[in-house]
This record gives C-alpha cells, sequence and structure tokens, in this order.
C-alpha cells in the first residue's frame, strides 16, 4: 500500500489546477515547440486560478484543523514534462499551496499514476482521461467552472447524485430499459437489499472518515449531499444502502425529476458530481460540476426512456 494509504489523497490537473487556455492555444496553433518555448520565456509569471483552484485551498486548509501528519494530500498530474511544468510548480509555491508531489507525463496522460499515489479521487479537464481513470477503479470526473462562486468561505460540500455515481447503475439501467414504473416496483421489492457500489463510493468513504476525526458535526469543515432524482418509494433503498455501509450523509435531497441546480445553489455547493448531462448542464450554471462519465446513461449502445431517474 502506498504511504498515503491513511489519507484522503486528491490527484488534479495541471488545466483544472490553473488557468492554461492561453497557452494551450500556443499549442494548437503553433504545435509543441512553440508551447515549450511559451512556457519557458513566462515560467517565472504565475498561472490565474483554474476551476479547481478554489476547492484545492479549500482541502489543504483542512490539515490546519488536525494535528499530526496531514491527512489530505493534493497530487498533479500533467501533461507537461517537467521542464514546460516548471510555470506550473512556480504558480503552486506563489499562491503557498502545499503541493509537493506530482508526475508529469511528457506529452502522455498521467493519470496512470493516480493508483500508485493511492488517491480516492481524480479530477481533470480531459474527459478522455477521466474515462480511462474511471476504467482503472478510480473515481473521476470532468471538472466545469460554473459562472458564480461557492459563498461558503471555510467549509469544504461536497454534493453528489446517486446511481452510477455513489451506487452501481443497476437500478439505472432498469429504469432506462423499461421505464419509471418497473425501476419504482422494482426498488421496492428490493427496498431492504443494499444497492452495490459505484464509482464513489471509495471517495465517500474516504470523506466520511475524515468528518469523523473532526468530531463534532455543527463544527465539522467538511458537508456532504445526496442530491437524487429519485423520489419516494424508492427513496427508502437509498437510506437503507447508506446505513448498511456505515457512511453518514449530511443532507439528503429526493428531488423527484426536479432540475438539481436551484437546490445546489442554495445547498453552496463546492463541487457536485453526476454522472447525466442533463444534470451536469443544470447544476453547472450554479456550481462547479464534475462529469462523472460512468454507468448505462454513457453507453450509447443502450436504448433510453425519457425523464433521467440519476
Amino acid at each position: 500500500m502506498p504511504e498515503t494509504s491513511n489519507k484522503l489523497v486528491i490527484a488534479i490537473s495541471s488545466r483544472a489546477l490553473f488557468n492554461l487556455d492561453e497557452s494551450h492555444q500556443v499549442y494548437k496553433d503553433n504545435g509543441l515547440e512553440a508551447y515549450a518555448r511559451y512556457q519557458i520565456e513566462h515560467e517565472d509569471e504565475p498561472l490565474e486560478a483554474g476551476d479547481a483552484f478554489p476547492m484545492v485551498q479549500k482541502l489543504l486548509h483542512l490539515n490546519e484543523g488536525l494535528a499530526g501528519e496531514p491527512r489530505v494530500e493534493v497530487i498533479l498530474l500533467s501533461k507537461n514534462s517537467a521542464d514546460t511544468g516548471l510555470r506550473v510548480f512556480n504558480s503552486i509555491e506563489h499562491y503557498k499551496l502545499n503541493i509537493t508531489r506530482a508526475a508529469f507525463g511528457g506529452g502522455h496522460s498521467p493519470y496512470r499514476y493516480a493508483q500508485a499515489f493511492g488517491c480516492q479521487l481524480f479530477l481533470s479537464t480531459e474527459a478522455d482521461d477521466v474515462r480511462n481513470a474511471l476504467e482503472h477503479g478510480i473515481a473521476a470526473a470532468t471538472l466545469m467552472a460554473p459562472k458564480t462562486s461557492s459563498k461558503n468561505a471555510s467549509q469544504l460540500r461536497f454534493a453528489f447524485d446517486g446511481d452510477a455515481v455513489l451506487f452501481s447503475d443497476d437500478a439505472e439501467r432498469i429504469f432506462k430499459q423499461e421505464g419509471l414504473s418497473a425501476f419504482t416496483e422494482s426498488e421496492k421489492a428490493a427496498a431492504k437489499t443494499p444497492l452495490p457500489g459505484g464509482p464513489f463510493k471509495p471517495f465517500l468513504d474516504a470523506l466520511h472518515r475524515l468528518q469523523a476525526e473532526f468530531g463534532d458535526v455543527e463544527d465539522c469543515p467538511i458537508r456532504t449531499a445526496l442530491v437524487t432524482a429519485r423520489s419516494a418509494p424508492a427513496h427508502e433503498r437509498v437510506i437503507r444502502t447508506l446505513r448498511a455501509w456505515n457512511i453518514r450523509i449530511d443532507e439528503s435531497l429526493f428531488l423527484g425529476g426536479l432540475p438539481k441546480g436551484e437546490f445546489l445553489k442554495a445547498y453552496g455547493a463546492d463541487v457536485f458530481f453526476d454522472d447525466q448531462q442533463a444534470h451536469i448542464d443544470s447544476a453547472s450554471a450554479h456550481v462547479a460540476t464534475g462529469h462523472v462519465p460512468h454507468g448505462v446513461a454513457n453507453t450509447k449502445s443502450v436504448e433510453q426512456k425519457p425523464n433521467s431517474n440519476g
């Protein structure tokens, strides 16, 4: 096991942490050599904050509330070479982010190092890298920025969809293939049978263990929410599943198909994870949103019914 196994470890791509749009445009317009020259020429100029920057600041700040060794670590994963990536490290130093571990892929995706680092989550702006990480058993999401930022100054608020994110997509498959009535009857019949875990279960479990170290629920700097399109009577299986996992979710919203964006805004999510594009579109107008390209909703070969249930 990696020495990070007792920590909450999150891998972040350089383009999620910092705004690299300008230099990326140089790469697209003029090629790799021009990009390398540009980064070296500007390596002493700090990059602007990227989509994940506020969340990373809050994550690293959590260590200040716990005694002993740091319990949260952020790993930088970058397609840059170490040479062109010097600007990224200089920017980390400029913003005083306690990030010391990194992998530079030299043009290749470094997602394959996330598991070796013991990461429970990988965030990137590159959808292909995210899919590859998911296929290798690591919770991963393609991050997109909101039009507004969270107003929570210090508390870190995560929000999760249920099916195909925290839970497997078994129930979602019934909904997609057979419709709402069949889904409802199936969930009622299996109400006391816990759902299998989805790709984000290990990350939620790691968050839960970290929350427990802060003791008092009211003063905990981490808060979690389940935001699902499920409604009664399909809620019971979800509640019993989390109980069987011995994982606490602070808030649970069963929306019965309502758009999620306004609810996530009211909750004040720093980031919301969902597998379905319709929910991503609603949420990303208000909060940072991570698309999880997992499960039946992301399988084109499956005929899908309308009115998503995720």
